[in-house]
């Protein structure tokens, strides 16, 4: 009875979509007119129609109908997984270099992975037939499915972390090099984003994206040191701005900078060279050790004892 009345409103649902056309969107239309908004709150501009994933829930009738409430469903229950505000949740995203993932949709991938494999340990656990072990590994298969979208964001923001801090040097530098010639901070700022590539020119490029959507010059160098994962890329940033403002001498205090930046990477360079070199004696005592250890011991007793 239920299954056939279910039926028959799928099959009207299917007639009315083929008769009746979907309403277009007015996403296209309404686009240029909040570029402004979109920037000030810390969005993307959009210029280029990238709309909301629910948005996109182009195809069929079904899909559009029943895929934006169970996504809904989904984001809220995804809330037990990600339990950050969407604020943080936005940052961290952004600083990892998903700048089209919304909070919402990470929550609804994060859910989806906790509840794979929690499906898996479960699995696992009833073809063994143990109770005990399958509630075991339905356990470790939510904590592990929960927490993989946020070591994977997290591991992503410390690669990005390491390429704004190899990338700073030489970025400085050439900065310095365009100022020293007579170029302003933005006009160097473009010179860099038309001829390089790399972390550091993506976030210089969002910084040229803001001011020519009305953002002050200081007001958006502020904002990507507050959006930039590498605290010395902020440093950088939070100079522009003052130099913006006040017409300091951004050349020099960028040499000086990247001076800096250089003798902080030579020491974490022997940093992490003396810990290497601690961990290569690890194998020495852990193996070759005891072994030395049983020659030397193995005498004792008929040293001691005078038994052969």
């Amino acid at each position: 009875m239920v299954l056939g009345g279910a039926s028959a409103a799928l099959l009207c649902a299917g007639v009315a979509g083929l008769i009746v056309k979907p309403t277009p969107r007015l996403a296209g239309r309404v686009r240029p007119y909040t570029i402004v908004a979109r920037a000030d709150l810390g969005r993307s501009a959009d210029v280029l129609g990238v709309a909301h994933p629910v948005t996109r829930a182009s195809g069929g009738v079904m899909r559009r109908l029943f895929w934006p409430p169970l996504h809904a469903i989904a984001a809220r229950v995804g809330r037990l997984v990600e339990t950050r505000s969407d604020d943080n949740l936005r940052l961290k995203l952004r600083q990892a270099g998903y700048h089209d993932l919304p909070p919402e949709e990470y929550r609804v991938r994060a859910l989806g992975q906790a509840v794979l494999f929690t499906t898996v340990g479960a699995t696992i656990g009833i073809a063994i037939r143990s109770p005990l072990l399958t509630l075991l590994l339905a356990l470790c298969g939510l904590v592990y499915g929960s927490t993989r979208w946020k070591g994977r964001i997290d591991r992503a923001i410390e690669d990005r972390r390491e390429r704004l801090r190899l990338e700073l040097y030489t970025v400085n530098q050439l900065l310095a090099i365009h100022l020293r010639t007579g170029a302003g901070p933005v006009q160097a700022t473009q010179r860099i984003v038309d001829r390089g590539t790399g972390a550091m020119v993506e976030e210089l490029d969002a910084v040229l994206t803001w001011v020519r959507s009305g953002v002050s010059e200081p007001e958006a160098f502020r904002r990507a040191a507050e959006l930039t994962p590498e605290a010395s890329v902020a440093r950088t940033y939070k100079l522009f701005a003052a130099g913006a403002e006040r017409g300091v001498d951004l050349a020099g205090a960028l040499r000086a900078l990247s001076e800096d930046l250089r003798d902080a990477r030579r020491e974490d360079l022997r940093r992490v060279a003396t810990k290497r070199r601690a961990a290569m004696l690890v194998p020495t005592i852990a193996i070759l050790a005891p072994i030395m250890l049983l020659f030397i011991a193995a005498p004792l007793p008929s040293v001691i004892f005078g038994s052969r």
